[in-house]
């Protein structure tokens, strides 16, 4: 899912992680393999947000979904492998105090 800068502030709230910028230069090959996403980049690897859809209302949230480990111990080499729950579940709605 492509995230709007709301939600991106939102999801990096609740999962530390750093998002790869639209322009940068792995975006057009990473939207190539994996589809339109927001891409984040944890100590793990490369991460998208999958919706958890509910029928008849708008998302309120997902779960970030591993799609590449890194591959090597400088963390600048990805390897892809089948999609992986990491058990992070993100809300995208605003949440009031």
């Amino acid at each position: 899912m492509k995230l709007n800068s709301t939600q991106i502030e939102r999801a990096l709230g609740q999962f530390d992680a750093q998002v790869l910028a639209d322009d940068h230069p792995a975006v057009a090959q990473l939207t190539k393999v994996f589809g339109q996403h927001t891409f984040f980049l944890d100590d793990k690897g490369l991460n998208v947000l999958e919706l958890i859809e509910t029928p008849q209302m708008e998302p309120q949230g997902g779960e970030m979904i591993n799609i590449a480990d890194w591959s090597d111990a400088t963390l600048t080499k990805l390897r892809a492998h089948a999609p992986e729950p990491t058990g992070v579940v993100v809300s995208l709605k605003e949440i009031h105090h």
